[in-house]
């Protein structure tokens, strides 16, 4: 088979000055939409480093009370933290109760009280 020959001595002819102008447009074009590619590459990287830089989920390690108060008698039988607040169900001998507490500061903020009709 035969090979194609891409040496710049073959036997071509030279363009026109209009065909010369139109690919000197062409490449300038190239030359642009490929910088805007690169750019936005990068933008999108940056965002991407930037959304795993600053991940703020929840609450950081020592971002929770370290102890909150239920009562003397109480057997804790669930706790759930929720928006920045702890919620646990305790269980004072026969009565169970819901208490609500800042989970920063371990404040009590609330108490509700179950009872059976």
């Amino acid at each position: 088979m035969s090979q194609p020959d891409f040496r710049e001595d073959a036997d071509e002819a030279p363009l026109d000055p209009a065909a010369q102008k139109l690919q000197v447009k062409l490449r300038r074009l190239l030359l642009g939409s490929s910088l805007i590619m690169f750019a936005g590459l990068i933008a999108v990287f940056a965002a991407i480093l930037y959304k795993i830089n600053t991940n703020d989920d929840g609450p950081a390690e020592g971002g929770v009370a370290a102890t909150v108060a239920v009562g003397p008698d109480a057997e804790v039988l669930s706790a759930d933290l929720s928006d920045g607040m702890l919620l646990v169900l305790v269980r004072e001998g026969t009565k169970t109760a819901l208490l609500r507490f800042d989970a920063l500061t371990g404040k009590n903020l609330g108490r509700t009280d179950f009872v059976s009709r």
